[in-house]
């Protein structure tokens, strides 16, 4: 008899119905209603022609999807916030979501304590765009008419967000590990213009992770904020398979003045939730408003009052609240090994890629991103290999990513590679799952495939 596959797990349904169940117990003493609703064969219509269209997506649950820097929510977090969804509160006020602020306050302390600081000041955001945009708009205030500097492989949202926000900003280079590069930092502290220098705590296109221990000895000579743009690589914190380097470096990350992290990231949370840091918790004085008509029920203060977000999703402080529960932030924890299993994919991942003579390797993985490109000729024939290796891969159920990387990052030396160009287009790979560990060899006997596919077409032009 045959047996039906399963690939999305559906027995939490079960779970969720008990869940409901429990919930509704709290609100026994109202009376029954009848509520607006529509008729049920519809929506199992529409529901299902909804399914279909979602079809038309890469599996991004999958071990085979190792590509961009997605990561299926935890099925803790899934439950949980489809379980708040169904009284949909609102955290920007005490009003709007009792519980889900008090959930919200718990689980931002506990990011906190994990990143090393006991007093803060902090909420979540809808993402590390917008908890990036509170740090650098609090960095202007406090330093008006002064310099955002951040790596050119920062991510572009703070170029982004400085243009929104009217902040002058500057790039620096990076060296050959994708590091923001100490010298030319320098070169622009010298002209006294910088207010903040944000420090990426893994870079979202290789995971390099910024010199925080030079950069806190120049803060002492030339006076600047320093926020760490933690989006990515935050809790990485919590794993014990770091390298030394890695280690001093979130040893010293409560030294900076603000950091972001994003629980939809490495979190386990799905979209969006992100979460913004302050270590001084004076800074709330520059959130202080006026609302002349909502919320006079509570004397204390709500998280709309520290927040440039109005209206925010209670169901997503429900599901982290949930999800660190389950597994607490401690390192040789549950959730600790989880991360080490993705360190340990893309250093497996990475050493066979190394010891093989058909590739050349980005920077050592800091964190968890693999980065490669196929040898060939020139840099642009290199970049077409790559393209053709990524379509090759697709046709086989292996989903990598591309990216455009200068070449400095790679060991072209003694390689008689022709230079045309200053970038090249690579592969790219986030093993960011934990079953990627387990997964390591089907993923390689694709791309060994796709490969010496891609080869062979392009010999017989």
């Amino acid at each position: 008899m045959n047996r039906k596959k399963i690939i999305l797990k559906k027995d939490d349904i079960d779970i969720l119905k008990e869940s409901l169940s429990e919930l509704e117990k709290g609100f026994k003493s109202l009376p029954s209603f009848k509520s607006v609703s529509g008729n049920k064969k519809r929506i199992q219509a529409v529901l299902k022609e909804a399914a279909q269209r979602l079809q038309n997506n890469f599996p991004y649950f999958h071990p085979l999807y190792a590509g961009q820097m997605l990561k299926p929510p935890h099925e803790i977090a899934r439950l949980s916030y489809i379980l708040a969804m169904w009284i949909n509160p609102n955290n920007h006020a005490l009003d709007g979501g009792r519980a889900s602020s008090e959930m919200e306050k718990e689980s931002v302390a506990g990011i906190a304590k994990m990143l090393g600081w006991k007093k803060h000041l902090g909420h979540l955001t809808s993402g590390g765009t917008m908890a990036n945009l509170e740090a650098l708009w609090i960095a202007g205030q406090i330093n008006p008419g002064k310099k955002i500097i951040a790596s050119s492989q920062s991510h572009y949202t703070h170029s982004r967000i400085s243009n929104v926000l009217k902040l002058d900003y500057e790039s620096v280079d990076c060296d050959e590990s994708g590091r923001m590069n100490i010298g030319d930092l320098e070169v622009k502290l010298k002209k006294r213009n910088v207010g903040t220098v944000v420090v990426t705590i893994g870079t979202t296109a290789i995971g390099a992770v910024d010199p925080l221990e030079d950069i806190l000895q120049l803060q002492k000579k030339y006076k600047f904020r320093i926020h760490a743009d933690a989006a990515y690589g935050g809790y990485f914190t919590l794993a014990t398979n770091l390298n030394p380097y890695i280690k001093r470096i979130y040893k010293l990350l409560p030294e900076v003045d603000s950091i972001v992290v994003d629980p939809h990231k490495h979190g386990l949370q799905p979209y969006g939730c992100g979460c913004i840091l302050f270590r001084d918790p004076a800074v709330g004085k520059f959130y202080k408003h006026d609302s002349p008509y909502t919320y006079f029920s509570s004397d204390e203060l709500h998280l709309g009052e520290i927040s440039l977000e109005c209206s925010r999703p209670g169901a997503a402080a429900v599901a982290l609240w949930s999800t660190m529960k389950l597994f607490p932030l401690i390192k040789g924890g549950e959730y600790s090994l989880m991360l080490n299993a993705s360190r340990k994919a893309a250093f497996s991942f990475y050493n066979k890629l190394k010891n093989d003579k058909r590739f050349l390797t980005g920077p050592k993985p800091e964190l968890d991103i693999v980065t490669w490109v196929p040898l060939a000729s020139t840099i642009t024939e290199i970049s077409l290999l790559s393209k053709r290796i990524f379509n090759e891969c697709a046709k086989r159920n292996l989903y990598l990513a591309l990216a455009e990387l200068p070449i400095k990052f790679f060991n072209l030396k003694d390689k008689n590679i022709g230079l045309d160009k200053k970038t090249v287009t690579c592969l790219r790979s986030v093993l960011m799952k934990p079953e990627h560990n387990a997964w390591i060899n089907p993923i390689w006997k694709i791309l060994d495939e796709a490969t010496k596919s891609s080869i062979r077409k392009v010999e017989r032009k």
